[in-house]
């Protein structure tokens, strides 16, 4: 097998991407859209790259990125968070989830695309990049803000929510239509996810023992083969290798490798899912964006709305003021990742064909405006609010923070300010950065619960 030719390009692609990345972040733009439109560019239906690329050469690869993905997403699950404050959450993300997922499902239908459209319409419409959202909080050194720990509470709940939702999904587009064999699958998936989580919640030191070594190497390999054998038992399950992946994800966070493990597996998740991104945007064809323009602008419209309804009511049930819940909003709104992973399951499942340029043009759209509008939310609320010179003399006269707080702030980024840097992790390691960046949240959740908030 000679792929001399076809790894040439390959790499010209990866180029272009980090070219276009580092262009992308002058203005705070994600990696995913960037992905997304070099294998745009690469599409053998666009014709505007001068050199052929055949996309199953890296179907596989893709394949990793995405159990990858879904189990970093398990790993960096906080199980204390989550259940510490069960009944807070559960309001906080539960609410966001119903107001997006119960008018995206109504608008799925009014697409009529078909019933199992719908439903992946919904799914897409219903939840926030978990990446992106805690991408943008770091950049834009929105850590210690006091709304800042209910945004990473409803990420959790998406994050709980997703897990059903995709097992659900997975019996939905198996095409089974009787109701035994249907009940059948749902209580295998749900009877996987309660053992899954019950090993996570108390079986964390026993599976601790298993990753007792010093050799990086070997390391590496045991929670990379278990990422990859748990995705392959979800799939024969029947509740796809993403939420396999995502299960032993959620165990592996609940040992005291936890740290290591991530440390290795963000790189490992970047590079493949690079893979994945670039994958599905080779899979796209402008030429089908058309027929699915106006479905994405009017998600892309409900999207923005239904925000901006469902940030501010959640801000409001925790006692929040409105610029609160324009920083929640726009924050949340970003899309990504999730809806990439129900177009591929549901392309696979042989749905309408539309799913996919509507997918690839939604993502594209959301993940560019999104990064936007969260970087310039304190501007919208002061033209809002016509609030602008008031709340900067506020601030002026604000109480100094806890210079413990500060430091830690200050550690989170310098990690993170200069990600092209050589000497980056010369004084930071991803250990410490972890650990900064919970006591942050911490800090900010007890300040939250001790203190009295003061209003926009």
């Amino acid at each position: 097998m000679h792929l001399g030719e076809d790894l040439i390009v390959l790499g010209i692609l990866l180029l272009v991407a980090y070219v276009l990345g580092r262009l992308g972040k002058l203005v705070g733009l994600p990696a995913i859209p960037v992905y997304m439109l070099v294998g745009l560019l690469a599409s053998p239906h666009t014709g505007w790259f001068p050199l052929n690329f055949e996309s199953h050469y890296i179907e596989l690869i893709a394949v990793f990125g995405l159990i990858l993905l879904l189990f970093n997403l398990g790993l960096e699950f906080d199980q204390d968070e989550f259940f510490g404050n069960f009944g807070k959450l559960i309001v906080s993300g539960g609410s966001y989830i119903l107001i997006n997922m119960g008018v995206g499902l109504v608008f799925g239908f009014m697409v009529g695309w078909g019933t199992r459209e719908a439903l992946i319409i919904a799914g897409m419409t219903a939840t926030s990049s978990s990446a992106i959202v805690t991408k943008l909080l770091i950049e834009l050194r929105r850590l210690a803000n006091t709304e800042t720990p209910m945004i990473l509470g409803v990420t959790v709940v998406e994050d709980i929510f997703i897990a059903i939702y995709l097992a659900i999904v997975s019996v939905v587009l198996s095409g089974e239509t009787d109701f035994w064999p249907v009940v059948g699958k749902l209580a295998v998936a749900f009877a996987f996810l309660v053992v899954m989580f019950t090993i996570a919640r108390w079986g964390g030191r026993f599976v601790s023992r298993l990753f007792r070594t010093k050799d990086d190497e070997l390391f590496t390999i045991l929670f990379f083969g278990f990422a990859v054998l748990f995705a392959g038992i979800g799939e024969i399950l029947g509740v796809t290798d993403a939420i396999g992946a995502f299960l032993i994800g959620l165990v592996l966070g609940a040992t005291k490798y936890r740290n290591k493990i991530e440390h290795i597996a963000i790189p490992l998740r970047d590079v493949f899912a690079a893979f994945f991104f670039l994958n599905f945007g080779l899979a796209l064809d402008p030429a089908k964006f058309p027929s699915v323009l106006v479905p994405v602008l009017v998600a892309v419209l409900l999207t923005i709305v239904l925000n901006i309804a469902a940030g501010q009511f959640v801000a409001w049930i925790n006692g929040f003021g409105v610029q609160a819940g324009i920083n929640t909003t726009v924050i949340l709104q970003n899309r990504g990742e999730f809806a990439l992973i129900l177009a591929t399951l549901s392309l696979a499942a042989g749905l309408d064909e539309r799913i996919q340029p509507f997918a690839g043009l939604y993502v594209l759209i959301m993940a560019v405006l999104g990064p936007i509008l969260a970087a310039n939310s304190e501007r919208i609320g002061a033209m809002i609010l016509r609030t602008g010179p008031k709340r900067r003399r506020e601030r002026k006269k604000k109480k100094a923070r806890d210079p413990m707080l500060d430091e830690e702030i200050a550690l989170v980024e310098a990690a993170t300010a200069d990600l092209d840097s050589d000497t980056r992790r010369e004084t930071t390691s991803a250990d410490q950065t972890q650990q900064a960046v919970d006591r942050i949240v911490d800090r900010a959740m007890q300040d939250d619960m001790s203190g009295e908030r003061e209003r926009d």
